[in-house]
Order: C-alpha cells, then sequence, then structure tokens
C-alpha cells in the first residue's frame, strides 16, 4: 500500500509536445559527422594553431596550479627565452640535434617507414664521428668533415639492418628499430667504461675532442651547427617537394599498392628514404658531441629521440616547418629547465607539455577531416 501511494503521489512528466519542440527549436535539431571532401589550407592551418593554443593554454593552466604565476611564465617562456640573446643562442644551440632528429624522422614517415630508432642511430654516429678523433684519421684540416661523414655512414648503416629486414622479410620496423636502440646504447656504455675512457680522470666519458675537431662558433656562443642544420632542412625541402623522388614518396605515401600499379619504383624510394633518415640522425649525433658536448659521453642522445618523433608529428612531416617547430621545442626546453631551476619544478612536466601537445595536435586530425552538419527535415 505505501508503494502505491508514492506511486500516486509522483508526479508524471508528459513528453513534450510538437507546440512545445517549435518554440524550442534547438531540441528537433539533429546534426551528423561526415568526411570533408576538401580542407583549404586555411582552414587546415587554422585548425592546427587552435589546437596548439588550446594545448599551450592546458600546459599554462596546470603549471600555474604548480605554483609558476603567469606573470612568471610569460617572462621565463617568451620574453626571457626569445628576447633576451644569450638564451636565444641557447634556444638555438638546443635546436641544432632537434632540426637533425626532425627531418630524419619526417623524411622516413613520409615513406611510411615507422623509424623509433632514432637515438640508436645517434650513437652510432657519435662512436663513429668520435673514432675518427680517437684515432686521429686524417690531417686536421679535413678531421672536421670526416667526422661528419663517418657520422651519417654509421647512422645509415645502422637503419639498414631494419630497412632490409622490412623490406626482404616484413618484419615490424617499429619493433627492429626499437630494440636496436638497446643494443646501441649498451655498445656506447661498453665504449666509455672501456677502452674510450678518459684516461686523465677515469670518469665514463672519452677524452676531450681537440679544437680543430669541434663545430666553430659563427659568432660568440651561437654554434655553427644551427646553420648546418638550416642547410640540410633546405636540401631535404628540395628533395621531399621538388625532387621527382619527393614526388614519389607521396604517391607512396598516398597509397603504395597504387604507386607500385602505375610504376613507382616502391621498395628503391622507400629504402632511399630510410637510409637517408638514417645518415641524417647519425649527423644528428655527430652535432651533440662535436658542437655541445666536445667528447662522447653516456647519455648525450636521452630525449631527442621522442623529441625527433614529435617535431615531425607537429610539422606534419614538412621539413621547413619542422625546422621551426624544433626551435619552439627547443625554446621549450631550456624555459623548462630555468623552471626546474628557479621554480622547483620537475623537468618531468615538460615531458608533460610535449604529451598535451601532441594529443592537442592529434586531436586535431579529426576536425581537419570531418565537420558537423546539421540534418535537415527531408534527409530524416
Amino acid at each position: 500500500m505505501g508503494d502505491m501511494a508514492m506511486n500516486e503521489e509522483t508526479p508524471t512528466v508528459a513528453a513534450p509536445t510538437l507546440p512545445a519542440l517549435r518554440n524550442r527549436p534547438w531540441l528537433s535539431r539533429r546534426y551528423a559527422i561526415e568526411i570533408r571532401q576538401s580542407t583549404s589550407w586555411r582552414r587546415h592551418a587554422s585548425i592546427l594553431l587552435l589546437s596548439v593554443l588550446a594545448g599551450l593554454a592546458i600546459s599554462a593552466a596546470i603549471l600555474m596550479a604548480a605554483g609558476v604565476s603567469a606573470a612568471d611564465l610569460l617572462d621565463e617562456f617568451v620574453l626571457q627565452t626569445l628576447f633576451d640573446a644569450d638564451n636565444f643562442k641557447a634556444v638555438l644551440f638546443q635546436a641544432a640535434p632537434m632540426i637533425m632528429t626532425g627531418l630524419a624522422a619526417a623524411i622516413s614517415f613520409r615513406a611510411r617507414f615507422w623509424n623509433l630508432g632514432l637515438e640508436g642511430q645517434m650513437i652510432w654516429g657519435a662512436i663513429a664521428a668520435t673514432a675518427i678523433s680517437f684515432f686521429q684519421i686524417g690531417p686536421e684540416y679535413l678531421r672536421l668533415p670526416l667526422m661528419l661523414l663517418a657520422a651519417a655512414a654509421a647512422g645509415m648503416l645502422w637503419m639498414a639492418g631494419p630497412a632490409w629486414l622490412k623490406l626482404r622479410l616484413g618484419v615490424n620496423e617499429i619493433i627492429s628499430t626499437l630494440m636496436l636502440n638497446y643494443i646501441a646504447a649498451d655498445f656506447l656504455l661498453y665504449l666509455v667504461y672501456g677502452a674510450w675512457k678518459d684516461p686523465k680522470d677515469s670518469f665514463p666519458y672519452s677524452p676531450q675532442f681537440r679544437g680543430f675537431e669541434r663545430l666553430p662558433d659563427m659568432v660568440p656562443g651561437l654554434s655553427s651547427a644551427i646553420a648546418l642544420g638550416a642547410v640540410v632542412a633546405i636540401l631535404v625541402w628540395w628533395f621531399v617537394d621538388i625532387s621527382r623522388g619527393g614526388l614519389y614518396l607521396r604517391f607512396i605515401s598516398a597509397n603504395q599498392t597504387m604507386a607500385h600499379a602505375v610504376g613507382v619504383p616502391v621498395r628503391k624510394m622507400i629504402l632511399s628514404a630510410v637510409l637517408l633518415s638514417g645518415a641524417l640522425a647519425g649527423v644528428s649525433g655527430f652535432i651533440v658531441v662535436a658542437g655541445q658536448e666536445g667528447r662522447l659521453t653516456q647519455a648525450f642522445y636521452q630525449g631527442y629521440g621522442f623529441s625527433g618523433i614529435l617535431v615531425a608529428f607537429l610539422a606534419r612531416n614538412n621539413p621547413l616547418a619542422a625546422t621551426v617547430v624544433a626551435i619552439a621545442m627547443a625554446a621549450l626546453f631550456v624555459s623548462g629547465r630555468s623552471l626546474q631551476v628557479f621554480y622547483q619544478i620537475p623537468f618531468s612536466m615538460v615531458q608533460l607539455i610535449q604529451a598535451i601537445l601532441v594529443i592537442c595536435v592529434a586531436s586535431s586530425e579529426f576536425f581537419i577531416r570531418h565537420r558537423l552538419r546539421q540534418v535537415t527535415g527531408k534527409e530524416t
């Protein structure tokens, strides 16, 4: 009886009638998600810009919640980093190897080859460059060019294995390139803790390079490595956007089966792009040891592999855009180090900001390829 009384007292809500829906037309609207047939470059750029701004806004909110004021964020990330001459030189100094790893990732991704072994190729490039110095190969005036060429060749050879496994045996390149990173890292430790350990102080790094074995400064405090990165970026841009090889890569990126059907040398182009990717990553290792460290160290490569993949992803595999994104990423790293020192913000917070930017840019792909359209009454 109590349940019946309660049921009798419970008011019933009548369904909205047609006149009520007419008074509130937003309740009767229906929407559908459809694929865009084409997207203008302006819309594409606008969506990407909004996604990056959204990621930066989220990151700023997290940093402010961690105790950094908005004024301090503006000062550290904009004023001090970009408008202070010494800090901007530090940004360009940090950006040079990021440009090379970003280009290395971009060129392989254009060939639909997912190279996650950038750090391993960097390690072997640095080892090869250090071997030229350690064994004093070649005259002094040729030492630096020989180190660069040796680094490019070592990165290319280290990449040849995964390329052969992929093209010949169908082995997943994500697994092979990633696993080879550990082999390269262990061999690096074997060298710096063993035969190549500096005999002066017995610390785990190689003897210091001589002056003629280091990348010179264009101006005081600004290494020529950034100029090398800019030149390589222009050459890679010419290759992927103007040359016939770049046209072939666009066919392969769109549809490998169709590219093969119309006569594109698919295997040859994939192999060329992959080997070039390994060479660029090897040169990145040379830039770090000859331009920054001045010797081979045990952890010089850490963080550059993920940063290179992130640069290529944010730049949509465009070489010129990768240069700009690499400088922005370097600014983020330099500012992150400053926050770590002066505000006790852990450096993992910088990595969190990177992840947020990746998520936001990845999400923008949905809005680039799709749109929300109102369904009219005739379509229902």
